[in-house]
C-alpha cells in the first residue's frame, strides 16, 4: 500500500492482500514478484500463502477518503498492485467482501481494480447491474490474443470507466472496433517492461495506441519506457542495444537504460491524459 504512489497514472495504492500466480505473458517478469522475494515473501504460485493485513492497513483509505473531502477533489486508487482482486481461492472471499465495504465506505475516492481474470468479475462483486460510481474496470491486454480474451468481457462490466493496461506491451495492439460506440474503452495505459528481465518494446506499437485513442478522443497514458527505449546519441556508447526490424522493413534500435533515464516521452511530449471522474 502507498499514499503517492509512485505510479504515475494514480494517486495511491492499496493492497487487500499479496500474492498471485501467473496466467498469461504479461506475467512473465512480474514486477510485483519481484519486489515481494527482495523482500523475502515467497507468494507466487498456487500453493503458495498469501500475505495478509491488520486494521491499521484497513484504515488507511478512509484518511485518503477525509482528505479528499476536506481538498474538494477526487483521488485515484489501484487495487490491487500486488495482487488481482479477482483471483480465484476461497479464503480471499471474505477480503473481497471486506474490499466492497470499503469502496462505499470511501466516496471520494476512485477504485481502479486491475485484473488478468475478468470471467471472474461478475461473480465476485455484489452490485448486479448498478456499479457504484466510484469504481473503473480494467483489464490488461499486453498483446493483441489477450486483447481479444479479455477486452470483450471488460466492456460487459457496467463500470463507470472503463479502462486497459498495455503494459508490458509485448505486441502490436488494434483496439479500434472497442474505442468507439457503447459501451467502449474510456483510457488506455500503455507501456514497456522494466526490471533484470525486460523484453524490449517495439516504439510502434505505442505509437499505434497513441494514434489508435487520439481518432477516437480516447484519453491516452504513456506510462514508461521501461529500461529499453529508442536510441539516441546522449546514451553511452558501452550501453546494451538491439535492433528492432519495423513493418516497412525499416530497423530501430533500442538502447538498455535505466528506468529514469530512459524516461516516458513518446515523440517529444508526455502523455497523461486521464479519463474525467464520474463519482458522486
Amino acid at each position: 500500500m502507498a499514499k503517492n504512489s509512485a505510479i504515475e497514472w494514480t494517486h495511491h495504492t492499496f493492497n487487500p492482500w499479496w500474492g498471485c500466480t501467473k496466467v498469461s505473458p504479461g506475467c512473465k517478469n512480474c514486477y510485483a514478484e519481484a519486489f515481494a522475494r527482495r523482500v523475502g515473501r515467497d507468494i507466487w504460485g498456487t500453493r503458495a500463502e498469501r500475505r495478509f493485513f491488520g486494521e491499521s492497513h484497513w484504515r488507511e483509505p478512509h484518511k485518503w477518503n477525509s482528505e479528499a473531502v476536506t481538498e474538494g477533489v477526487r483521488r485515484r486508487v489501484f487495487c490491487a498492485s500486488m495482487a488481482d482482486v479477482f483471483e480465484n481461492r476461497p479464503e480471499l472471499t471474505p477480503l473481497r467482501e471486506r474490499l466492497w465495504g470499503l469502496i462505499a465506505e470511501t466516496p471520494a475516492l476512485d477504485w481502479l481494480l486491475l485484473t488478468k481474470r475478468p470471467e471472474r468479475v461478475l461473480k465476485s462483486v455484489p452490485w448486479g447491474d448498478k456499479w457504484p460510481a466510484n469504481v473503473w474496470a480494467g483489464v490488461t491486454a499486453e498483446n493483441q490474443r489477450w486483447a481479444l480474451r479479455r477486452v470483450p468481457l471488460l466492456l460487459e462490466l457496467p463500470a463507470a470507466v472503463r479502462f486497459l493496461s498495455c503494459e508490458p506491451l509485448l505486441g502490436s495492439l488494434d483496439l479500434s472496433a472497442w474505442l468507439i460506440g457503447t459501451p467502449r474503452v474510456d483510457w488506455v495505459i500503455a507501456g514497456g517492461e522494466s526490471g533484470h528481465k525486460a523484453r524490449p518494446m517495439n516504439p510502434e506499437w505505442a505509437r499505434q495506441l497513441r494514434n489508435q485513442c487520439l481518432a477516437a478522443s480516447v484519453p491516452f497514458h504513456f506510462k514508461q519506457w521501461g529500461h529499453w527505449r529508442p536510441d539516441d546519441a546522449a546514451a553511452a556508447p558501452m550501453r546494451r542495444r538491439v535492433a528492432i526490424e519495423q513493418p516497412d522493413g525499416r530497423t530501430v534500435t533500442l538502447v538498455r537504460l535505466s528506468k529514469s533515464l530512459a524516461g516516458r516521452d513518446l515523440d517529444g511530449r508526455t502523455w497523461d491524459e486521464l479519463p474525467e471522474p464520474r463519482g458522486a
